[in-house]
């Protein structure tokens, strides 16, 4: 309880970032799309690149945190955000080649690996009986940046520079990474003191070391709530990229419109994980919570294909909502079932690895739901998200309390 306090500045830091990440949601893929000539699968690898980035650096970032503190590597992947976000806007505004803002992805995807470190803070500053509760506000932070982002996105994308979209909205994402350099810079005290942190070769800082997700896995139960994780977040993001082309298609509504949509998700998303993950991890394991989220997120996703099918404005807002609902209860309660069986030394390493893998999941999960989107029809991305949220379930039955947790 004397460390709750701690958590104000990393949750401002998070919600910053992903608020930066958000306002690109409701433009991006479809400017890609309209502007540069590409198809709607090209446009979706944007996503996808920037989500490899994050499979490959999450660890990395993760296990340099618990070498060298959490401070230093919130500072440095905050400052390459601002640059990101600063040369996706130059790349929309020049309407050059697709390929810069390709590379501004990359980069972007590079500089934005630091959730598992942001995680790792978390778990540096809350007791195990507070962990689903710390683990929340990283849920909280992405359900504002949803409500905000993609609201202020949508509608400051409708302002064309040089006769292109959506590069006001990117520079006032790399003007809010700015900020929250100087924030995080004077107002995020260092989380993990020396005589706690991992005495860790530099060769364990490679991308993809095999070693280091070897004893993640290795951990009782980790193993498993990370592939659940992978498949949850896998099936999750089918909507990220394709959204927009969904909700203009088969509602005939524009970016702004998109933009609230997404807007009311993180309403509801902040809610739950604001409001409703504490007493009930006080009530129910979370195994249970993982269960129960990766259900409901069946059902939202169905609701999704139904609201489609119908053209039904009230049914995708009410699918959305419980879509909400479910992730809100399925994520923080991930993190906090992974970090109590991770030692202190290695939290950022641990939870690293998670935040990878669903990195990797976003990686696939935004071109797949792109190919559904093209080849099936729009439809087809949310009823495979739905079976791919029951899969999840099936496995979570699985997941086990441990005798004696930390």
């Amino acid at each position: 309880m004397k460390a709750a306090p701690r958590l104000g500045p990393i949750f401002l830091t998070v919600f910053i970032d992903l608020l930066g990440f958000g306002l690109v949601l409701p433009f991006l893929a479809k400017e890609a799309r309209d502007t540069f000539g590409v198809t709607a699968f090209e446009a979706t690898l944007l996503a996808s690149v920037y989500s490899l980035m994050q499979f490959l650096f999450v660890p990395v970032w993760g296990r340099m945190s618990d070498r060298v503190g959490r401070r230093p590597v919130l500072v440095w992947s905050i400052a390459g955000t601002a640059l990101s976000m600063a040369g996706l806007g130059a790349s929309l505004a020049w309407g050059g080649s697709i390929a810069w803002l390709f590379a501004a992805r990359v980069f972007g995807g590079i500089a934005t690996a630091n959730l598992g470190t942001a995680s790792a803070y978390i778990a540096d500053s809350t007791p195990p009986s507070e962990r689903a509760r710390g683990m929340g506000l990283i849920g909280v932070a992405f359900g504002l940046g949803f409500i905000l982002g993609p609201g202020i996105g949508g509608s400051l994308a409708k302002i064309p520079v040089a006769g292109h979209h959506g590069v006001i909205p990117c520079f006032v994402a790399a003007g809010l990474s700015v900020c929250n350099f100087v924030w995080v810079v004077f107002g995020v005290p260092e989380s993990l003191p020396p005589e706690r942190r991992a005495s860790l070769p530099r060769r364990g800082l490679a991308p993809l070391n095999v070693v280091a997700m070897r004893e993640a896995f290795d951990l009782p139960g980790v193993g498993l709530a990370i592939a659940i994780n992978f498949i949850v977040v896998l099936s999750f993001t089918n909507l990220d990229q394709t959204f927009t082309f969904f909700c203009g298609d088969l509602f005939g509504i524009d970016e702004r419109g998109t933009g609230y949509v997404l807007a009311f998700i993180g309403v509801v998303a902040a809610g739950v994980q604001g409001g409703l993950v504490r007493p009930l991890a006080k009530r129910f394991d979370e195994a249970v919570l993982i269960r129960a989220g990766a259900a409901i997120q069946a059902l939202a996703f169905a609701g999704l294909a139904l609201a489609g099918t119908l053209g039904s404005h009230a049914a995708l807002f009410a699918s959305g909502g419980l879509l909400a609902l479910g992730n809100g209860l399925t994520q923080p309660s991930t993190s906090a079932f992974i970090s109590k069986r991770a030692p202190a030394d290695r939290q950022g390493g641990t939870l690293g690895t998670n935040q990878s893998f669903a990195s990797l999941a976003r990686t696939f999960g935004p071109a797949t739901g792109g190919w559904l989107y093209g080849t099936l029809g729009a439809r087809a991305p949310y009823g495979a998200a739905s079976v791919g949220m029951v899969v999840a379930v099936v496995l979570a039955m699985g997941l086990r309390k441990p005798a004696d947790p930390r």
